[in-house]
């Protein structure tokens, strides 16, 4: 069953492509140099116009395609041909599988296909982790204030105002 959502046929570019076309034709009109004439105005609004309806019109058609694949991840195991063709579209069109798609694929890994598109789903599922984590902390410093702590001159606390803690325990090895 060919989709409109991923590499089987459909829209010419992603959403993200029609974002960046419609800020690239809004650019240019703001920005040409030669002043443009009317009818080519209507055709940039014109345009304009159609990349909106084309971006709308690929949300409507995302939300439609992520409900039946979840309607056929319930059916499943009687919808597996049909759930792992939808996934792999899915998937191919920049989908980030949920732990339900992973634990049903799981479910699913005695079919060499579904154990194949197993593979795959986690290692996009990975990707989009480590993407949406932040970088890593910075790496902490020492707590000069603390008692038993050192000045910048590198003098311990007792040093600096005279008293002498007790020396603490040592760990035994």
């Amino acid at each position: 069953m060919p989709t409109p959502y991923g590499s089987r046929g459909g829209m010419a570019f992603s959403a993200a492509e029609l974002r960046v076309l419609r800020r690239t034709l809004a650019h240019a009109l703001q920005s040409s140099t030669a002043p443009l004439t009317a009818p080519e105005v209507q055709d940039c609004l014109r345009l304009a116009q159609s990349v909106d309806e084309a971006v709308q019109e690929a949300g409507r058609l995302r939300t439609f395609l992520l409900a039946d694949l979840a309607r056929y991840r319930s059916a499943l195991p009687g919808s597996l041909s049909g759930y792992l063709e939808l996934l792999q579209d899915a998937l191919a069109a920049g989908y980030e599988p949920t732990p339900d798609d992973l634990a049903a694929l799981r479910a699913l890994r005695a079919n060499p296909v579904a154990a194949a598109l197993l593979e795959h789903a986690q290692a996009v599922a990975a990707r989009a982790l480590r993407r949406r984590l932040p970088a890593a902390p910075p790496p902490r410093t020492r707590l000069l204030a603390l008692a038993g702590g050192r000045d910048s001159a590198g003098r311990d606390s007792a040093d600096r105002d005279g008293t002498k803690e007790p020396p603490r325990p040592q760990p035994s090895r």
